[in-house]
């Protein structure tokens, strides 16, 4: 247990009244939680509050108070907290605050309120992919660091408050709901987009509050002059370029650019971009955009960048003219290099040399739309290609892809070590359908083929989306069925399974003092809220539920104890239900009392939803499915992330082996984290795919035919595809995040697997080649013989990179 110490100085009395003060309560807000360790059953919920202290010279207090804490004061201390959250905002607000015994903090709550006037800096982290609740972080002017806040906002009291009106007419129906509209609506104060930002604004009433300019995540709290000196240098936001983009005439004049992937014109009217909309976690999605407070400002702002594209683009066109002239040639050489790449030897304009090396920022953004318009072109130069081979007569086209090879723009082997190209054996165009599963089966139901000769039909040729095909495979492929036994027997085994997930949910279906505990309600409204917005375009969870459901009190009594949504208030505020996501829900709450240790994280609904169309909607099918998809993924949702970490590390040495230039690339931008991968592998590609292509995918994954890390090989195609694009186009880590990020829906899954397929046998050949040259290293060094120079043999001096043992993993297939 780590204690949390406070210096002299920080240090409040023990007791309230010990010096006559006064500790008015002033702000509160519920459910922001303290994470002592990486495991979520340790987290601790309380209070973030504003304290006035009353004596001979008042002093603001921001502290953080422990529920259990609250709960040894009693009832009437407890309500003082949440009445001060739900009360409106008033201008007499502190006199109008509570008085309120503080209580006494001890190390193992890690309890804290310390004075704003000790207060450094706060580190604000809003909600992202990464981080699914927002945080601040404490920083005192003694060097010492408070315990991280996290933000629940979906379990805090004034995010989920009802509206006092029920006529209102701006009621939402969509959830969370919006606190715009329901807390702003129940407690008259108005309520920012995160519960971080709350309390910011809140702070700033007693505090000056300086967000930094080096560091976009660090505020700094009533800074010294010389503070305000260091973190006010003026810098370009990130969407400076793109609104000098759109409001220039790039965005109308003759461009390589497609007009779809240009920047798009401000719209006419004032509403600000939702801040949350770029990196969001699924909780904060769907919340209201902040209101707008600087149109005029924004007009001249408009009205300035557009002056200064202006004077740009007449400056870049003089400048071109003047020395795109013959009489100019002599002095182009002594022009300084940004100038100099406006010409080239003919004196024409550099398009490309201007991006890679100009210093005007609008270019930088530029760049990126050029990515995708390269990346448009070479897409549909590969299909030209592709129908070109199929008008070919075969002996031709089969000399013209040896000539090419598998990869085309991938050739480690033949340029590194001269070992052949590998060739991909997959052959989507005939899938394994019921009538050749039909064939594997004895009539005894014992199978004629071995798993692994299954493994390598469905990873080299699929499963058939005809006639239930995936829902009888997959339970093989996944070992939900057992595969050589009898029919008999495979049968007796599934009957066990089955009763053990009744059994399993039976531990809270139909009991109310299991089914609404505490802990429960909140698993509850965590599987509710994402179930409501998993793949609701597919036909299975798009339907909303007939009112004849509603109007069967069979059904009225089954779905009070099946539907997780923890209270009927929310019910209505949420995107509809029907009764397969309220199945689907069940499957989840299941899983959370199967895997206690883990529990029910957010992303497993995107993992869940296909097994479940697949299954037929049977739902111990689904759940055992499920089970064995997070066997082999729990790592992904650890707390710590320390799978996630593992994941991408691996990949990284996996580039640096196999694409070492496009691995320096990624170094000098910054890249290297591979963070635009972290969606691809937490989920699976599950959003990078259509619904279909997802489960064609799925089922190639976990053959684990070549290897139990697959998709890591899947990424690295992805990353391979998109090299040149990448290489030639993106110098900067955001336009690499977010060129990758717009590949979704885009990416063409057979070409990717077989890439995939092929890199993994060029890795294998790799490694096989290394070991084997090292050994013949070892030899000559220590047989003291000469050796002849020349065909494969190596000089002794060559350095061979040393591969990890998370590399040489990649070469394990088949999980135990």
């Amino acid at each position: 247990m780590v204690e949390i110490r406070q210096e002299p100085i920080d240090t409040l009395p023990q007791g309230p009244g010990e010096d006559g003060a006064k500790y008015r309560l002033i702000y509160a807000k519920s459910k922001v939680y303290v994470n002592p360790t990486v495991y979520a059953r340790d987290n601790i919920p309380g209070f973030a509050a504003i304290v006035k202290r009353e004596a001979l010279t008042s002093t603001y207090l921001l502290a953080w108070i422990p529920e259990s804490l609250l709960t040894e004061k009693g009832q009437e201390e407890w309500d003082k907290f949440l009445r001060t959250e739900e009360r409106p905002l008033v201008d007499d607000e502190e006199e109008d605050g509570v008085l309120i015994d503080l209580p006494i903090p001890r190390a193992e709550s890690y309890a804290f309120s310390v004075p704003l006037t000790s207060v450094y800096s706060l580190i604000v982290q809003p909600p992202s992919l990464s981080s699914w609740y927002g945080s601040i972080g404490i920083n005192l002017s003694s060097g010492s660091t408070l315990p991280t806040l996290y933000f629940h906002d979906d379990e805090s009291h004034s995010f989920t408050l009802p509206s006092k009106s029920s006529s209102s007419p701006s009621a939402s129906t969509s959830y969370p709901p919006p606190p715009s509209l329901a807390g702003q609506a129940a407690t008259g104060r108005p309520i920012t987009s995160w519960g971080g930002e709350d309390l910011l604004s809140r702070l700033r009433s007693y505090a000056s509050l300086l967000r930094s300019n080096l560091q976009s995540t660090l505020y700094l709290v009533d800074p010294s002059k010389a503070d305000i000196e260091a973190h006010s240098t003026q810098l370009f936001s990130d969407d400076a370029v793109d609104e000098i983009l759109a409001r220039s005439s790039y965005a109308n004049s003759h461009s390589p650019v497609p007009a779809h992937r240009r920047p798009r014109p401000l719209s006419g009217n004032n509403t600000p971009p939702n801040p949350y909309s770029q990196h969001s976690s699924v909780l904060h999605r769907s919340m209201p955009m902040l209101p707008s407070t600087s149109g005029a400002s924004s007009q001249a702002r408009a009205a300035l960048l557009q002056s200064f594209a202006n004077i740009t683009r007449a400056t870049r066109h003089a400048a071109q003219n003047i020395l795109s002239h013959p009489l100019a040639k002599p002095i182009v050489p002594h022009l300084p290099d940004p100038v100099k790449s406006l010409v080239n030897a003919n004196g024409d304009l550099e398009w490309g040399s201007w991006v890679e090396k100009g210093g005007v920022g609008e270019f930088e953004s530029a760049r990126v739309y050029l990515a995708r318009w390269a990346r448009i072109v070479a897409e549909e130069g590969e299909r030209a290609r592709r129908r070109e081979a199929q008008a070919i007569p075969a002996n031709a086209a089969a000399s013209t892809t040896e000539e090419r090879g598998e990869l085309g723009i991938f050739e480690l082997l033949h340029s590194t070590a001269n070992l052949p190209t590998p060739k991909s054996s997959r052959d989507p165009k005939h899938p394994v359908d019921v009538e050749v599963l039909g064939e594997w089966f004895a009539p005894d139901g014992r199978p004629t083929i071995s798993m692994e000769k299954l493994r390598m039909e469905i990873f080299r040729k699929g499963v058939s989306d005809k006639y239930d095909a995936r829902r009888k495979l997959w339970p093989y492929l996944l070992g939900v069925y057992a595969w050589d036994v009898t029919e008999a027997e495979r049968q007796r085994l599934w009957e066990a399974k089955m009763k053990r997930y009744h059994e399993l949910k039976d531990e809270w279906f139909g009991k109310s003092e299991v089914f609404d505990r505490q802990d429960i309600v909140e698993e509850r409204h965590r599987i509710d809220v994402d179930c409501r917005r998993t793949d609701r375009t597919h036909p299975l969870f798009a339907n909303q539920e007939g009112s004849d459901a509603a109007l069967d009190p069979e059904k009225q009594q089954d779905r009070r104890y099946s539907t997780i949504s923890p209270t009927s208030n929310e019910v209505g505020a949420q995107s509809p239900s029907n009764e397969h996501i309220d199945r689907l829900a069940s499957i989840l709450l299941t899983y959370n009392f199967y895997e206690k240790h883990l529990g029910y994280v957010q992303g497993m609904s995107d993992l869940c939803a296909p097994l479940y169309v697949v299954a037929g909607s049977d739902e111990p099918l689904t759940f055992w499915c499920f089970v064995e998809v997070m066997d082999r993924m729990k790592q992904n949702f650890l707390r710590d992330q320390s799978g996630m970490k593992k994941q991408l590390s691996t990949l990284q040495q996996l580039l640096r082996v196999m694409d070492p230039e496009l691995y320096r690339h990624f170094e000098k931008t910054e890249g290297l984290n591979l963070f635009f991968c972290f969606r691809w592998i937490l989920i699976a590609f599950k959003r990078e795919f259509p619904f279909e292509d997802v489960l064609r995918l799925w089922e190639v994954l976990w053959t684990d035919y070549y290897t139990n890390g697959m998709i890591l090989f899947v990424a690295l195609a992805v990353l391979e595809s998109h090299r040149d694009v990448i290489l030639r186009y993106l110098v900067e880590f955001d336009e690499i995040l977010k060129y990758c990020n717009e590949l979704s829906m885009t990416i063409e899954l057979d070409t990717t697997l077989a890439q995939a397929e092929v890199l993994f046998l060029s890795f294998q050949q790799l490694v096989a080649d290394m070991d084997r040259r090292r050994i013949e290293q070892n030899a000559w060094a220590t047989d003291g013989l000469r050796h002849r120079k020349g065909g494969t043999t190596l000089a002794p001096d060559v350095a061979f990179p040393e591969l990890s043992e998370e590399l040489r993993e990649l070469l394990v297939a088949h999980r135990a």
